[in-house]
């Protein structure tokens, strides 16, 4: 009886698991299927998820017609430049609040908190006129501190998890040994915390690659626009080219997919390790 319990329960578990599976790779596994499929293809009224033929016409458009690889560059450029910024700013904040003696810390938190909860509809508007009066429009710059404020937050909050985990014995061992305060935040507490680094790096980083609210605000050239605005501008006001934007979503999807898979074990001991009190 219990082994027909087991089995029956581990019959379950892996029909969740395909159900999940395919409820998340369901969509992508279409829309790379829609970027090798001729237009003519896309518009039928049995759509087919195989392609049939096969076609790089809308990756040759993408990126030879409407430039998709100066959208990747800049996006590439503003989201490596945020998620660096993140991790400087947000391992000092995360170390000060955890390690220092600061007065109201979990005060300090919440309200670091409580700014990152404001709509972005309702920012947009005053920080255009803020850009607008420095002259950072069409500007990597005004992308990068907007989305500085946006990652931050989240990173402050995850590091500060982690870094509470760490043993204060290492403090003391480190003071004994002559550390000051930034040889132990540089030397001992940030080599120790690879896996939240990554984890919040990759969080800051996925922020940035696919904001488009700001993007738009604040970008009217294509040498500043970013890939969600780019992918936008495909289309026009009487025709909507499904399969360039499929292919362009592929391209900047594909890159997504990979980081992930790849520092996987560092995701989840950086997201499950700060919720441990050891």
């Amino acid at each position: 009886m219990n082994d027909s319990r087991s089995t029956l329960q581990s019959v379950m578990i892996y029909l969740g698991a395909l159900l999940i599976l395919v409820w998340s790779a369901g969509p992508f596994l279409w829309q790379f299927s829609t970027s090798f499929q001729l237009d003519k293809a896309l518009t039928e009224g049995t759509p087919s998820l195989i392609p049939n033929p096969f076609t790089l016409e809308h990756y040759y458009n993408a990126f030879v017609e409407k430039g998709l690889h100066h959208y990747v560059w800049n996006s590439l450029v503003v989201s490596l430049a945020t998620t660096a910024l993140c991790l400087i700013v947000g391992s000092l904040a995360a170390f000060a609040l955890s390690r220092l003696d600061v007065k109201g810390r979990f005060g300090i938190l919440t309200v670091i908190l409580s700014v990152s909860m404001f709509p972005q509809i309702a920012l947009v508007g005053p920080l255009y006129l803020i850009a607008s009066d420095l002259g950072l429009l069409d500007t990597y710059t005004a992308l990068v501190i907007t989305y500085l404020a946006l990652g931050l937050p989240l990173v402050t909050w995850v590091l500060f998890g982690y870094f509470e985990t760490l043993p204060r014995e290492i403090d003391e061992a480190a003071r004994m040994d002559g550390v000051g305060v930034v040889g132990l935040l540089w030397h001992i507490i940030l080599p120790m915390s690879l896996p939240s680094l990554v984890t919040t790096g990759l969080l800051a980083f996925i922020t940035a690659w696919n904001e488009f609210l700001f993007a738009l605000a604040f970008t009217s050239d294509s040498s500043s626009q970013t890939i969600p605005v780019g992918i936008a501008n495909f289309t026009n006001q009487y025709y909507v080219p499904w399969g360039d934007i499929a292919a362009a979503s592929a391209v900047v999807t594909v890159p997504l997919i990979v980081l992930v898979l790849f520092f996987q074990r560092h995701i989840i001991e950086g997201l499950t390790q700060g919720g441990i009190k050891e």
